[in-house]
């Protein structure tokens, strides 16, 4: 399947998400990491609060799969901090980024985390003590390199005050009909269409390109929050009618489609799947490879219901 870059080497353009699996038996668990073996996917992406309590989600994952040493080597294991739920609040204090990432080393039974992505900005954050909770993860060998989720381009500035590590990767929602980032721009200096308002604190796809993060789009398949997935909505008959024409243009599938959608981007993002179905993980894989005309990438834009001025 299609790789991207990521920080100095290369990852899968689809990414396993594990947010979903805690209710999950453990031959369903690993049904669903073969199916992303099998399809080239071996980067999985988790999160503290994932699974109802903190750490439910790593806990299942391990427990499930009781990976060997060579198999724990064989793929990239990404998790967040920084949400509290039972606090409704979030945290990006020193004591409470190492609090979490030991939970998270504990659950996932593993003696290092991959890649940390800070998960939604605090607006409290002090960057000394994000950086010395990352100096102290970096130096111990608990974390291997750090990211973001959700940040907009002066939130990762200010982190970029007192954090020395780069930022490889920062996770943001985007799909098809949810594309602010990308549809914004486009209508810039439009003042008669919502479309044109700023919504990312401006730029971010572009920002992520120029400092060589990767964006990693979440909920792919998602019409908006809240409002479920778009394909086979009957609230987009245009966007739907054009997924089938091309995927059968192309012998894919309309999720295909919509990842290939996202891949097709020059920014060359990963798509995090959230699904616990294998099916769907596999198609997702296989869409990555679609190689879009511009056209094509352009209809489905205008048929997602974005102005193209």
């Amino acid at each position: 399947m299609k790789t991207v870059p990521f920080a100095t080497a290369s990852a899968p353009a689809v990414v396993a998400g594990m947010m979903r699996i805690h209710d999950k038996d453990d031959a369903e668990i690993r049904g669903l990491y073969d199916a992303a073996r099998d399809a080239g996917i071996d980067f999985f992406d988790h999160a503290d609060i994932y699974g109802g309590r903190m750490h439910r989600c790593e806990e299942r994952f391990a427990e499930a799969l009781q990976l060997s040493s060579a198999e724990r080597d064989e793929i990239t294991l990404q998790t967040k901090c920084g949400i509290v739920p039972a606090d409704g609040a979030y945290d990006f204090s020193y004591e409470h980024i190492m609090r979490q990432v030991d939970g998270s080393l504990s659950a996932l039974r593993t003696d290092r985390i991959d890649v940390l992505l800070l998960h939604r900005p605090d607006a409290l954050v002090e960057p000394d003590e994000v950086a010395r909770a990352f100096d102290e993860l970096q130096a111990s060998g608990k974390v291997r390199a750090f990211g973001v989720s959700n940040h907009t381009p002066r939130q990762i500035d200010l982190l970029r005050t007192a954090v020395t590590q780069p930022f490889i990767a920062n996770q943001l929602q985007l799909s098809l009909t949810h594309a602010s980032m990308i549809a914004g721009p486009i209508a810039a200096n439009r003042e008669a269409t919502q479309q044109s308002i700023t919504r990312d604190g401006g730029g971010i796809l572009e920002y992520c390109r120029a400092h060589a993060i990767t964006v990693q789009a979440w909920s792919p398949m998602q019409a908006g929050a809240g409002l479920g997935p778009f394909i086979g909505s009957p609230d987009h008959p245009e966007l739907n009618a054009a997924l089938d024409r091309i995927a059968e243009a192309h012998d894919s599938t309309p999720i295909g489609i919509a990842v290939a959608w996202v891949t097709r981007h020059p920014a060359q993002m990963q798509v995090v799947m959230g699904t616990t179905t294998p099916e769907r993980l596999v198609a997702a894989a296989h869409g990555s490879d679609v190689q879009l005309s511009r056209v094509e990438w352009y209809e489905l834009y205008r048929a997602a219901g974005h102005l193209l001025p």
